[in-house]
């Protein structure tokens, strides 16, 4: 779609109007940030399009459409959707010994002594790869908290959680118990120590830096959201 606005405002309830009129989501609904900071920024996306529409280059403006159209309709599924990472979470499972496992250890265990903490449960952790079962209580509680979230909360955890491959990253994000540049080099312990041992491959790279701007546009949401 070409650009066709020449102006772009923030209304007082938070809607981006082009040249006065409402911007909606792909489904027609009004695209209505609730959050001042948030729906400022929306309109930067929208004040920077150039001659053609990029959703790429928008991913505010498509978080925010996921929050109103897909999550809040039924947002405990959507939650339930997110909560079933806890099951498998990347903190759990471990190299078996050596400078690898003290760099995972290192990384890692101070998110789950802040999970046991915050939630008042327990982690099963392994060695290797094969899956193991965390206690009922500890998926149930899990399963809780992602709940318990807004759908605009869940809209940038959705990503993070994916991008990640931990729930418990995601909800510590979320909490303030760890910041973003700490949590996005805690998913790469492994991968970085295979780099130092055999080298960086250029394709790989390359799909980690998309990855990583994924990241960052559901942390400055998430950010934007509790400015």
């Amino acid at each position: 779609m070409k650009r066709f606005w020449q102006d772009v405002a923030v209304t007082p309830d938070g809607g981006i109007a082009l040249d006065g009129r409402p911007v909606r989501t792909p489904g027609r609904l009004p695209l209505v940030a609730p959050f001042p900071a948030l729906a400022e920024a929306i309109a930067g996306e929208w004040r920077a399009v150039g001659e053609t529409i990029d959703p790429r280059a928008m991913p505010l403006t498509g978080l925010a459409n996921a929050a109103i159209e897909r999550i809040a309709p039924d947002a405990p599924a959507f939650a339930g959707g997110i909560a079933v990472y806890g099951g498998s979470d990347l903190l759990c499972y471990r190299a078996e010994v050596g400078p690898l496992a003290e760099r995972q250890a290192a990384a890692w265990d101070p998110v789950l002594d802040w999970a046991r903490g915050r939630y008042g449960v327990d982690f099963i952790v392994t060695d290797g790869v094969m899956p193991v079962e965390q206690p009922p209580l500890t998926l149930a509680r899990l399963r809780e908290a992602v709940v318990a979230l807004s759908p605009w909360t869940l809209a940038p955890l959705s990503p993070i959680v994916s991008l990640t491959g931990s729930l418990l990253l995601g909800l510590a994000l979320v909490q303030g118990a760890i910041d973003a540049d700490a949590a996005w080099a805690a998913t790469h312990v492994d991968e970085d120590w295979q780099i130092e041992q055999w080298g960086e491959d250029a394709l790989a790279a390359e799909t980690r830096a998309v990855r990583a701007a994924e990241y960052r546009a559901a942390i400055r949401f998430l950010d934007l959201i509790r400015a």
